[in-house]
């Protein structure tokens, strides 16, 4: 159920206009200082997840591992999607927090399926 509701606030940001996607864009939007949450798909390749953390914890933004590419770029009306950046500090916040609710610590130590990055330390949620 969360989710799903995570994905719809981020059709949701897409459809105003506040999402940078794909990996130039995301990087773009980062180290523009433009970007307030960067989420990477868990399926994308080694390289692209550490270049995205390690960047993300350098200029101090909150970065997650979620979903998949497609499931990412679907929510977002594109085709699939390994990264993508929200622009808008208020719609980040309503993300962030759907993502701390999907974080089961149960379900996500079985899936693997969030770490999250804020600051200059990376700390791991349960899961990764």
């Amino acid at each position: 159920m969360n989710e799903r509701k995570l994905l719809s606030l981020l059709g949701l940001a897409a459809k105003a206009g506040k999402v940078a996607s794909g990996e130039f864009s995301t990087e773009k939007a980062v180290k523009t200082g433009k970007a307030y949450l960067v989420l990477v798909a868990e399926e994308a390749s080694g390289n692209t997840k550490k270049k995205f953390l390690n960047m993300c914890a350098y200029y101090k933004v909150p970065c997650y591992f979620f979903g998949e590419k497609a499931a990412l770029g679907k929510a977002i009306g594109k085709e699939f999607r390994a990264s993508l950046a929200l622009l808008d500090e208020n719609l980040g916040r309503a993300v962030e927090k759907q993502m701390e609710n999907v974080a089961d610590p149960k379900i996500a130590e079985q899936k693997g399926q969030v770490v999250k990055c804020r600051e200059s330390e990376c700390m791991k949620l349960p899961g990764k």
